[in-house]
């Protein structure tokens, strides 16, 4: 049956605090659906909507849900995300489909960021983005996070991009696309569980207030792209680089015996971080979010003052 319902659905506690000005922060889902093992993940969801709450921030949490595209799910939608495997992964290109088969999906970087956009939020904090894989010269082989993040007016708050990602690449298409990168308190792209890629980054911000003035001169100069604010993991909670590097050595010999491609090839190299690591990565990830989270309810709020 083809589903013909409400185009998008943004909760009541959501539409009050953006037509009161109030800072919201969007969240995605898939890393409660997909990125963090049952029934932690839950836990965590309902961890972070809260501490947004502590700081005087509404939390807004995309997914659809059976068809309907939602900004601000409440207790059963989340629910529903963390709790049925059923659950699939939306990326941009896979809602209209979703939606019209009425399908419930955790939204990722792309879909969160384009949904929460149409409900009028203009900051997202997520763990790392998406990027260009290793060997996309032969694969063309990139997420649709970069391409949908040219044409999308969000500020997300990210830790970089993973290692397993070509990081170079990354920050050539960024640039390219139009994609303004500020560094939060750094000069030095980071790396999701490392502080630091050794990329330096051109810009670099030191408060909300800033991220907010550059926000008002993208709107002022009729930009539609995207602001990446990268939010390096404190020294004390990421992996040790000697650790990190060995295991990123492993983990791309051992998928290229197996002969993976394309989207296999992402999901097993988390996997044997979080195996050879002891599940260290598992708490690197949610040190990660917290703190993107924490640093985008600081600028939804320098926003929100405006």
């Amino acid at each position: 049956m083809v589903r013909t319902g409400p185009v998008l659905s943004v909760s009541a506690e959501v539409e009050a605090a953006l037509a009161a000005g109030g800072p919201v922060v969007a969240l995605e889902s898939t890393l409660i659906a997909h990125g963090l093992p049952r029934p932690r993940n839950r836990g965590f969801a309902a961890e972070l909507e809260g501490m947004l709450r502590s700081r005087g921030v509404t939390p807004a949490t995309v997914a659809v849900i059976e068809g309907v595209p939602t900004v601000g799910l409440d207790e059963a939608g989340l629910a529903r995300i963390a709790d049925d495997p059923a659950v699939a992964k939306a990326s941009v290109r896979d809602l209209p489909a979703a939606v019209a088969l009425g399908r419930t999906c955790a939204t990722t970087v792309a879909a969160t960021s384009v949904l929460a956009a149409r409900a009028g939020i203009r900051v997202f904090a997520t763990g790392g983005l998406g990027g260009v894989h290793r060997g996309a010269a032969e694969t063309f082989d990139e997420s649709a996070d970069l391409p949908t993040l040219a044409t999308t007016p969000m500020t997300v708050v990210s830790a970089g991009v993973k290692s397993i990602l070509d990081v170079d690449a990354t920050l050539e298409r960024l640039e390219t696309l139009g994609v303004t990168l500020l560094g939060w308190r750094t000069a030095d792209f980071p790396g999701f569980y490392l502080p630091t890629t050794g990329r330096r980054l051109d810009w670099t911000v030191r408060d909300a207030r800033e991220v907010a003035d550059a926000m008002a001169t993208r709107d002022g100069l009729g930009l539609t792209s995207a602001i990446v604010v990268a939010n390096p993991v404190p020294a004390g909670q990421a992996l040790d680089p000697a650790v990190h590097d060995e295991v990123l050595r492993t983990a791309l010999r051992r998928a290229d015996e197996q002969g993976l491609r394309g989207k296999a090839v992402t999901p097993f190299l988390l996997a044997t971080f979080h195996t050879e690591t002891g599940g260290a990565s598992l708490e690197v990830n949610l040190a990660v979010v917290r703190n993107n989270a924490a640093v985008a309810a600081e600028i939804a709020t320098a926003w929100a003052a405006r």
